[in-house]
């Protein structure tokens, strides 16, 4: 029987993805924040004594990126010489390291990029997709678009961005709301299912900028779209007015995706408050705590549209027992030598080993900070 490993060196650093075009949404356009103009990532590489290696990210936007990596840097020591293959072990003992700035947000933010560097370890070790090591339900997931939808966008390029995704093979379209003008919204929502017409699905994202009763009166405005959901109308931590708007509409209503933590999402689904869930692996802390909260929300009968990240989302959707969706968004090809594809209104899970990314030379230039730490 061969000896256990161990980790040799962990490697962590950041990077700062520009954007090509400033980003906003409605968050920009109620003065709550300004165009987004960079994606900051940090990045985890893990090697071992028997000379396996993995990869995994976290990221940020807007504010948190050296928070992130500060404490990512403060902690992962305590993973040095452990063996690689206890990954729950190690999620536990990277958490008490940095138990007193508690348990979401930055301070397990910071881990994922580690928890995700060791799922892909373990993956590549055995040969298989991650998706395969964590036992699959299919080899591809239904995907929609979001970055041509943005409120920055004039009508007529989310129109010519949505017939492009579509001729992609990417399956649904995406768009923005949550204007101060709501009946720019839904001028601009009506000519875009007019565009795409009535048997592709529709989803829009108000970023939470909408009150309780705006949210319920643009629901009922707008149910006569058949739309395939509206994503945050409120607040992220609202768990009771989305449950309210869920029982009052029957456009499903998604959210999630903002919250840090297990507990959080728990705190949704005991309140029923959507009906599509939407964590997002890298904010709640890496796949060990995605996959605890994958069990919860079948439980629920929820269903499942992970937020963002799909190099890692595509994966873990596969694995979900009921039909999910992931979110596609080419922003960060750039960072990848690899890329994804859509076909037929799917997500094809690679076929590679891990994640089944390896890292560009161009994100390796826009790598700001980094640190090695070994045994």
């Amino acid at each position: 029987m061969p000896s256990a490993d161990s980790i040799r060196s962990i490697g962590l650093s950041t990077l700062r993805l520009p954007l090509a075009t400033p980003i906003s949404d409605a968050k920009v356009f109620t003065g709550r924040q300004k165009p987004m103009t960079e994606v900051v990532f940090l990045i985890a590489e893990i090697h071992t004594e028997q000379g396996f290696s993995g990869h995994g990210f976290s990221y940020s936007k807007r504010a948190g990126g050296a928070a992130q990596y500060a404490h990512a840097r403060e902690v992962a020591e305590v993973a040095l010489g452990e063996d690689p293959n206890d990954i729950q072990k190690l999620y536990t003992k990277l958490l008490w390291a940095g138990a007193s700035v508690g348990r979401s947000g930055v301070a397990t933010q910071a881990l994922a990029a580690l928890d995700i560097a060791l799922y892909d370890l373990k993956a590549k070790r055995a040969g298989l997709p991650l998706s395969k090591l964590l036992g699959a339900h299919r080899d591809s997931v239904r995907t929609y678009n979001t970055s041509g939808g943005f409120l920055h966008a004039s009508l007529d390029e989310v129109r010519e961005r949505a017939t492009q995704s579509l001729a992609a093979g990417i399956g649904g379209i995406k768009i923005k709301v949550g204007l101060p003008d709501t009946a720019e919204d839904l001028r601009r929502v009506r000519a875009v299912r007019d565009h795409i017409g009535a048997s592709v699905p529709l989803m829009v994202d108000a970023n939470q900028q909408w009150d309780r009763a705006t949210a319920l009166r643009m629901g009922r405005r707008l149910e006569d779209l058949d739309l395939t959901w509206i994503e945050e109308p409120l607040d992220a931590s609202d768990a009771e007015g989305h449950a309210e708007l869920a029982r009052a509409l029957d456009t499903p209503i998604a959210t999630g995706e903002m919250l840090a933590s297990v507990a959080e999402h728990r705190q949704l689904i005991t309140a029923r408050a959507c009906d599509i869930i939407q964590p997002d692996a890298p904010r709640i802390g890496g796949i060990t705590n995605f996959l605890r909260l994958m069990t919860l929300a079948d439980e629920a009968g929820l269903d499942l549209a992970p937020h963002f990240a799909m190099e890692i989302h595509l994966h873990l959707a596969a694995c979900y027992p009921r039909e999910p969706w992931v979110e596609h968004f080419d922003w960060l090809d750039p960072l990848f030598e690899e890329r994804l594809e859509t076909r037929g209104g799917r997500m094809i899970v690679p076929n590679r080993p891990g994640l089944g990314f390896t890292f560009s030379e161009q994100a390796r230039a826009w790598t700001t900070d980094s640190v090695t730490l070994s045994v």
